[in-house]
């Protein structure tokens, strides 16, 4: 299932690929399901990354998020995902996700993970 949606995301050239810039994403409405109770997740998700050769195209990162509406997923394991997929599609020099998930009982829950690409220096590093 989870190449299924990863297949969603759809990108488009980086028009200005040798300069560091910070795309930011707002997504106010994200939904999931709790995989305990049924009941319905709800959060933000706000994306920040600096782009290498591709972006992300906007309507299919929304057709995208919106698959996770009927999904049973827990915010820590939602929010790694999306994170991982939009790795593997875009390839970003670095991307930072939080999702701040509205509260529920009471408690609220923010979740933030990071990607850093390897820089060409730290590959020569390694292989010594």
């Amino acid at each position: 299932m989870a190449t299924q949606f990863r297949d969603i995301l759809e990108t488009f050239e980086n028009q200005n690929p040798d300069r560091d810039y910070n795309i930011e994403i707002v997504c106010p409405e994200f939904t999931s399901v709790c995989p305990k109770t049924g009941q319905p997740d709800f959060g933000t998700l706000i994306f920040n990354y600096i782009p290498e050769e591709k972006c992300v195209e906007l309507k299919s990162l929304k057709m995208y998020l919106q698959a996770f509406r009927n999904e049973g997923i827990f915010y820590e394991n939602v929010t790694n995902r999306i994170l991982d997929d939009l790795v593997a599609v875009l390839e970003p020099r670095w991307m930072h996700l939080e999702a701040k998930f509205t509260p529920r009982g009471g408690i609220s829950t923010n979740v933030t993970v990071e990607h850093y690409a390897e820089t060409p220096e730290e590959d020569e590093e390694e292989e010594a």
